[in-house]
């Protein structure tokens, strides 16, 4: 994943744009970068974040930075900005973007006399390669819909020119564009809550495709958005912050709807909800609403030094630190009946370890309910996870050994379909293999009705495979 924040202020900006990108340091942990302009000069900087915080690698280089326009971005793929200088002119870029046909990309690219600089694990940059898509517009609004045209999977960017930002969301708007106002300054962002502190107020949110220029006076639209839409319903379920926004639906308020809906279907008799923070907070504080009982705090997570458990590469790490972050309370959960929410199960990594400790700690009983439908499907857009495998995931495993074999698309659509004997075969094998007491998982129903937004526009096929190019 990853997130940018860019600022137009006719000021100087690097204070606004230095907090503004760290607003979005909870959607990426590999790599971060940050540029402004000044009379036509370029400034930038990259850092690796894997060991350390967004904020501790740029902080001693704000006062290098000059310029009234600047861009930044946090991101789990990708070294950025990229500076390009093409017969449209010379331009810093951002973007948050998974592009699946890369290689077939690069090849047609270099057949027409393209050449690219940046490279990693054997790829070249994506974001280089979004740059050089729009050089070959005849300005950039042509450049940018020479994108959209081009890759399978998604792309959102933030273009810095001498002055202006050109802000462009997804053509599907999977990831979405939020603007900020306030006098004398224009901001734009992956995250609302990269706003409220910097004391900016939603001004507009870009629609599927949607292209808009701004400058510290004003924003105007260099291209109408497009009618169709596939957000993605993990912004909501998973790694947006509570407190954001997205097409009008605050992700907190979403999260507690679906555990309050969800604990009105639940019979299961407890002594009190806990969560698995922080994500599981609000669904837990709804689920101890729907069902009439406490909501205590069972699990307290350290959070001053241990990221998200699925980041790190190797399973070992995940599984360290899986452990490590999450410290049961034994005072309340000693001789307990109680339900955990959570987000999702992804590999089952932490859930396993979790539910261990929490037996040793004396708890009784152990009821896990999650806030979005089994992960059935890869990530195919916009790259949530980091899994190099189908089979990373605890319900492909767990297909597969049911089934006896690698399932085909038929008898997955049985398993991802909610309430079928397969779908509820799978669930149970899911709660014996994590040691809990029970499992139950969100319908997509559920959670497309807690979202508030028709399902044709939500992104769901992590959950049930279905795809819009």
């Amino acid at each position: 994943m990853g997130g940018f924040f860019g600022v137009a202020a006719k000021r100087k900006c690097i204070n606004e744009l230095f907090y503004g990108v760290d607003y979005n340091s909870h959607l990426g942990t590999k790599r971060a970068g940050m540029a402004t302009v000044y009379d036509g000069v370029f400034t930038r900087s990259i850092h690796n974040i894997e060991n350390a915080y967004f904020r501790n690698k740029f902080e001693g280089e704000l006062d290098d930075f000059t310029g009234h326009c600047g861009i930044g971005v946090i991101s789990d793929t990708d070294a950025q900005p990229i500076i390009v200088n093409c017969h449209l002119g010379k331009f810093a870029i951002v973007t948050v973007a998974k592009i699946n046909n890369i290689q077939q990309l690069e090849q047609a690219m270099l057949a027409k006399g393209h050449h690219f600089c940046e490279h990693s694990y054997d790829i070249i940059n994506p974001t280089e390669m979004i740059a050089a898509l729009i050089s070959e517009g005849s300005d950039i609004v042509s450049g940018i819909k020479n994108v959209f045209r081009s890759i399978k999977g998604s792309c959102s960017m933030l273009i810095l020119l001498d002055g202006k930002i050109i802000a462009a969301r997804d053509r599907l708007g999977r990831t979405p564009i939020i603007l900020g106002q306030k006098e004398g300054s224009i901001a734009a962002s992956s995250e609302s809550c990269a706003f409220p502190n910097l004391d900016y107020k939603i001004c507009y949110e870009l629609g599927p495709a949607e292209i808009v220029e701004f400058t510290p006076d004003g924003y105007k639209q260099l291209s109408a958005p497009e009618e169709e839409m596939q957000i993605c319903s993990f912004l909501w379920t998973y790694y947006g912050y509570p407190p954001c926004t997205y097409e009008g639906r605050n992700v907190d308020r979403m999260r507690y709807i679906d555990g309050r809906e969800m604990a009105k279907q639940d019979d299961t008799e407890v002594d009190f909800v806990s969560a698995i923070p922080d994500s599981g907070i609000g669904m837990a504080l709804g689920y101890a609403q729907g069902k009439q009982v406490p909501y205590l705090r069972g699990i307290v997570k350290y959070t001053p030094t241990w990221p998200r458990s699925f980041t790190p590469s190797s399973q070992e790490r995940r599984e360290l630190v899986a452990k490590m972050k999450l410290i049961p309370n034994r005072h309340l959960l000693r001789d307990k009946k109680v339900i955990f929410c959570d987000d999702s199960i992804v590999r089952g990594t932490q859930l396993r370890d979790n539910v261990k400790d929490l037996f040793e700690a004396g708890i009784k009983e152990v009821h896990m309910r999650i806030s979005c439908p089994p992960l059935i499907y890869p990530c195919e857009f916009i790259n949530f996870s980091a899994s190099k495998s189908v089979l990373e995931l605890i319900t492909r495993r767990v297909i597969a050994d049911l089934e006896g074999k690698d399932p085909d698309e038929a008898t997955l659509k049985e398993y991802s379909t909610f309430g079928t004997p397969q779908y509820e075969r799978m669930v149970e094998e899911i709660r014996r293999r994590l040691g809990l007491t029970s499992l139950k998982f969100c319908s997509i129903d559920n959670m497309v009705n807690a979202i508030g937004l028709p399902k044709c526009r939500i992104c769901t096929h992590c959950f049930d495979g279905t795809s819009h190019c």
